[in-house]
């Protein structure tokens, strides 16, 4: 009776232990790179950046074509009144430079708004992959080292960017 229940026993240990959990990883960076919902926003904000420098610039050469024909006209024209409009000018500067800044950093607020929810659902879209696959991990590897090696076979980084894409593309 006790060999039995010790063969049992040893029968049931060695069956646990052969229970291998299926676990993946994935190359975050190709990961999100790759994926062609955030390859559109980042062409979104690039074009939007282009409009806002030919904005800048369209500015800056009126505001700079002002100066420069009050430069000429400073020399002939009290000191009182010149002085006025050099102040003036430089209010005038100092407001253009404070809409170009509030400008770039509502393009900066807004694109990275878009990118921490783009990065938000492709976590989900991981986590709902991994659920549906039957994986028990699913690791993320990045420069820092949290997966230095892992067989190629394990490697889900090409299969989540298609999979991801696909998705999209709905």
């Amino acid at each position: 009776m006790k060999k039995i229940s010790l063969l049992v026993i040893s029968l049931i240990t060695m069956a646990s232990c052969q229970q291998t959990q299926k676990i993946g990883f994935v190359d975050n960076s190709k990961l999100i790179n790759e994926y062609q919902e955030k390859i559109d926003v980042e062409a979104k904000y690039k074009t939007m950046i282009e409009a806002s420098n030919k904005n800048t610039d369209s500015l800056a050469k009126a505001f700079q074509a002002e100066y420069q024909e009050f430069q000429a006209q400073a020399a002939s024209m009290p000191q009182d009144k010149a002085q006025a409009r050099y102040q003036q000018l430089g209010q005038k500067q100092q407001m253009l430079q404070q809409q170009i800044q509030m400008s770039e950093q509502q393009i900066t607020v807004e694109s990275q708004k878009e990118i921490d929810s783009l990065i938000s659902k492709v976590r989900k879209f991981v986590k709902d992959y991994g659920k549906t696959n039957a994986y028990d991990y699913i690791l993320g590897s990045n420069d820092a080292g949290s997966v230095m090696y892992g067989k190629e076979g394990d490697d889900l980084t090409d299969e989540l960017i298609k999979a991801l894409n696909d998705s999209y593309k709905k």
